[in-house]
């Protein structure tokens, strides 16, 4: 089983959290060149507003001007990592593994599948039934879905960046989120489908922390990994990892 590290970041700013994930992402391709094999990371955050566009996105599809946005309280980005635009905020759960693929599987593909995998499974635990989404032309869009055949709703969005099959970047579920910022932007750049979140399909509020315990294990379950606690420090960030977590999947 493959040591991974879980590091709960608790709330922090988009940019403090793309700025640790770059650096704790190149410290662990430098000692891979090294020949280590050091324990691989899993960053969990929530973020304050921000909408996010992806290397192979459209700015047309972020539908209002950086001010427009700045002045709803929502910061801009465009950031380096696959996929088009999403939208972060509070009551979404977002992760970031950093794994070194190629002690897992070296296959971009099948670690999306996998990621979708552990998320649809999370869903299903609480009553929500998730699934994948082909359009009508054959073509699979990357995400997790709910709803009927032309009613599919995106819950959870994916965007990764990988650098000598280290991976960054990661998924963003909606749990009990605001979704009236996804007003403002074409959602994955896919105009004819909606969003939603866990706490809109379920009609309540979802206990974030039991998602997050579910979403764990499924992860753990999937990836053959096993999970690590205890102090954690990477001298700058003062990040500590996630409590309670030992022993998920093994």
């Amino acid at each position: 089983m493959q040591p991974v590290r879980v590091i709960d970041l608790g709330r922090m700013g988009y940019d403090e959290a793309w700025a640790l994930q770059k650096r704790l992402q190149a410290d662990l391709v430098a000692r891979k060149r090294r020949g280590e094999a050091p324990d691989h990371l899993l960053l969990l955050v929530e973020h304050p507003p921000v909408i996010t566009l992806g290397q192979s996105g459209r700015r047309a599809n972020v539908l209002l001007t950086d001010d427009a946005l700045a002045a709803r309280g929502i910061a801009f980005r465009h950031v380096d990592r696959g996929g088009d635009v999403t939208y972060h905020g509070p009551g979404q759960f977002v992760a970031y593994p950093i794994l070194d693929l190629e002690r897992f599987r070296p296959d971009l593909h099948a670690y999306l599948r996998s990621l979708e995998e552990t998320v649809i499974a999370a869903c299903a635990d609480v009553g929500v039934d998730a699934g994948r989404y082909t359009d009508a032309h054959g073509k699979r869009e990357t995400g997790v879905w709910v709803g009927e055949r032309g009613e599919e709703r995106k819950v959870c969005a994916f965007g990764i960046r990988c650098t000598r099959w280290v991976t960054m970047h990661g998924l963003a579920l909606n749990v009990n989120t605001d979704l009236a910022a996804f007003e403002h932007i074409v959602p994955c750049g896919i105009g004819d489908r909606g969003v939603t979140s866990l706490a809109r399909e379920l009609g309540h509020a979802v206990d974030e922390a039991d998602v997050r315990a579910r979403w764990l294990a499924y992860f753990a379950e999937r990836f053959g990994a096993r999970l690590l606690t205890g102090e954690w420090d990477d001298g700058e960030s003062g990040a500590q990892p996630t409590d309670g977590v030992a022993g998920l999947g093994a």
